[in-house]
């Protein structure tokens, strides 16, 4: 360890986090390793010295390394060992990260900062990705740019009645709440969960305690920077268009534009009434200028003033006079509708209306072999139920050319596929392997909850016996400006009132409980009281909803689609799977070409056998029963002459063969085996005996 190293530790809640300040002394503006237990984190925080004011974005870009070395495994690829593209659950907690960081910088801030977290040990014990979070917030804590922070990252874990917090990956596998809230500055940041359907107290006493605990880390961090004293960085910050001119054309336009905002609710109408506020009210009246180049800029700049006037006025209608774009109040939700079976060949649809955003779901069934293997830094696992979420230009009236998921649609993704997972079935119940795909035909604004509305009609509609419908909400937030106590829930919020407002806060569950959150805010923290009214109003409106999707599907289809393959499941004795498999899978293979069908065995001896066929089904069933049954004297087969020699034949049956000598062939005489029957023949046997060597003998004198 250098000299210039500077170490730090946290007790929290039993649990200790070592800070080391430059252990590795990077070229960052702020370089940190933090550790718990084993598993040790490096984050790197750099700022660009130049900023881009052409930009409207703050250019933040966030990263998490996850390294198979970390945890002494090799890349599971057998032609590609190095790092490629990031995994999915690498992209998850780099959104998560990002979303606990954005709020904290400087509005107009414009020079490009990028975080950098690299797993450097797993103990698999200790998680990485909170260990991740905490050491960006130090890297940017202690670098000198420009950062509201600290930001203090924490896990709650809910076992039985009793809260863990930072549980360990055992204990995180028995939890039924697997929550991460951020905090700074006393206040709850963003907060990301999963649970096993809980009650809306639990979540929030869950979170209330994320908040204490993390304001510890965020003291903590704190304290670091106290001791470090680093030099602030000067940056560019871009002048905000909600300033003077912004605030004018508010006051003189409200009228005109409150009413442009109620123009019947649908995106094209508003849109076209506030074009023509902007052309006749504010184009007509810019200075006489004859420079086409310097017109231009003139109306770039009223343009962006004009939108910024649009948010003050939407904010100012909420907040004075409970009244929504549309003309909606403040808990009202957009018309609803949910339909089933709209597509004929696959095996389940469903499809979601919540106002202009529309998503279509499809539900495919697949065999036990079908699922995804992740082979990641953490155990390999074979997942068996995915939810992919696509988010198409055309559904915002937009071109573009159609790329890979990107973060946004594989986060949106994830967030369903987490809503719906607790009330999937066990593998017991419903052996299938389940792949969702949500199509976003049109989108106003919550696309991810719509998504999950979808997916719950796609599953009963295509028979899986989920435990209740699953359905989601977007609930907003607009703040008085001027004291953030002064607040107003909003429920169900469409795309504008997400852009100009201070909250996106999703939340899925069922008519028992919560089975998802996913909060992130623009401001430095929500004001006290905001979560618990939100999880209130959230419920009333999920309960509508569920309500909605039941009148297009009361409960799941008892019959699977006839399109669907048929899985059966049977139990063998764990000892004789050698047998079924065979020497060289001889025997399993065998029975595969034979059915056409699909055969998975389990080390526990489960056998799942599926096809699209039943009839083949059937076969294969009755053949791995045949080879793996135990062989018995007295029992009756009927297996396939497989060798013919002077004393007699040799007949399979099941996984092995046994001997009809040629005494035992007839009741008549037989002078020459060939004489009755030939290789190929199917025979009826029966069990003579079993001699002390193993040795089967048989008899067709049945």
């Amino acid at each position: 360890m250098s000299e210039k190293t500077k170490s730090f530790n946290l007790n929290l809640a039993g649990k200790e986090i070592v800070v080391e300040v430059n252990r590795f002394q990077t070229q960052a503006d702020g370089s940190v390793v933090v550790k718990m237990g084993d598993t040790v984190v490096m984050a790197n925080a750099t700022m660009g010295r130049k900023a881009d004011l052409s930009r409207d974005y703050f250019p933040l870009n966030v990263d998490y390394e996850e390294n198979f070395y970390a945890a002494g495994k090799i890349k599971g690829s057998r032609f590609v060992k190095r790092k490629g593209r990031p995994s999915d659950d690498a992209i998850l907690i780099a959104r998560l990260i990002d979303r606990s960081l954005r709020p904290l910088f400087p509005k107009g801030m414009r020079n490009p900062v990028q975080v950098v977290s690299t797993a450097l040990s797993f103990d698999k014990e200790n998680d990485a990705d909170i260990l991740s979070a905490i050491a960006g917030s130090v890297a940017l804590a202690i670098s000198g740019i420009p950062f509201d922070g600290p930001v203090g990252v924490v896990k709650i874990g809910l076992n039985g009645s009793n809260f863990v917090v930072n549980p360990t990956i055992a204990e995180q596998e028995t939890s039924s709440l697997d929550l991460v809230v951020s905090t700074a500055n006393n206040k709850v940041v963003m907060v990301e969960a999963g649970a096993n359907e809980i009650t809306e107290d639990q979540m929030n006493s869950a979170i209330d305690l994320g908040k204490k605990m993390g304001q510890e880390i965020a003291d903590f961090i704190g304290r670091i920077v106290k001791e470090i004293n680093p030099e602030t960085l000067e940056v560019v910050v871009a002048e905000e268009y909600s300033g003077e001119l912004a605030q004018k054309i508010a006051d003189d336009l409200e009228n005109e534009i409150t009413d442009a905002l109620q123009a019947n609710g649908f995106k094209a109408e508003i849109k076209k009434a506030l074009d023509i506020v902007l052309e006749e009210k504010i184009y007509a009246n810019l200075p006489e200028e004859n420079d086409e180049k310097i017109k231009e800029e003139q109306k770039l700049e009223a343009e962006k003033a004009f939108d910024g006037a649009i948010k003050k006025i939407i904010r100012k209608n909420v907040l004075e006079k409970d009244l929504r774009i549309g003309g909606r109040g403040i808990d009202d939700i957009r018309e609803l509708s949910a339909e089933v079976g709209a597509l004929p060949r696959t095996h389940g649809s469903g499809y979601f209306q919540r106002g202009e955003t529309r998503a279509l779901t499809i539900a495919t069934l697949g065999s036990p072999s079908e699922g995804i293997i992740i082979d990641g830094m953490k155990e390999e696992v074979t997942k068996k139920f995915i939810h992919y979420y696509s988010f198409p230009p055309y559904s915002v009236g937009e071109t573009s050319p159609l790329r890979s998921p990107g973060r946004r649609e594989i986060g949106h993704g994830a967030l369903a596929e987490k809503a719906l997972a607790p009330v999937i079935p066990s593998k017991e119940q419903f052996p299938y392997t389940i792949l969702l795909q949500t199509e976003i035909i049109s989108s106003s604004g919550s696309t991810s909850m719509g998504s999950t509305c979808g997916s719950t009609l796609a599953l009963m509609d295509a028979g899986v016996p989920i435990k209740r419908p699953v359905a989601g909400i977007a609930m907003g937030l607009m703040t008085n400006p001027e004291n953030i106590d002064e607040f107003k829930v909003l429920t169900d919020i469409r795309d504008m009132e997400d852009f100009g407002g201070d909250m996106d806060f999703k939340v899925t569950g069922t008519e028992e409980g919560i089975t998802a959150l996913q909060m992130d805010t623009k401001l430095h923290g929500l004001p006290d009281g905001c979560v618990e009214e939100t999880l209130k109003k959230a419920k009333i409106a999920r309960m509508k909803i569920l309500e909605v999707i039941k009148q297009a599907i009361v409960a799941p289809r008892q019959e699977l689609s006839q399109f669907a393959p048929r899985i059966e499941i049977i139990k063998i004795n764990p000892e004789k799977i050698g047998e079924l498999i065979g020497p060289g899978g001889k025997n399993i293979n065998g029975i595969i070409d034979k059915t056409g069908a699909k055969i998975d065995i389990e080390d526990d001896g489960s056998v799942f056998i599926s096809s699209d066929e039943a009839k083949n089904v059937e076969m294969a069933v009755k053949l791995v029963k045949d080879c793996t049954r135990v062989i018995a004297p007295g029992e009756l087969y009927e297996g396939k002459v497989a060798k013919i020699m002077d004393f007699g034949a040799f007949v399979e049956i099941g996984a092995k063969s046994g001997l009809v000598h040629i005494s035992e062939i007839s009741t008549n005489r037989v002078d020459r085996v060939e004489d009755v029957l030939k290789v190929g023949d199917i025979v009826k046997v029966k069990v003579k005996n079993i001699d002390n060597m193993g040795r089967i003998n048989l008899t067709m004198k049945i």
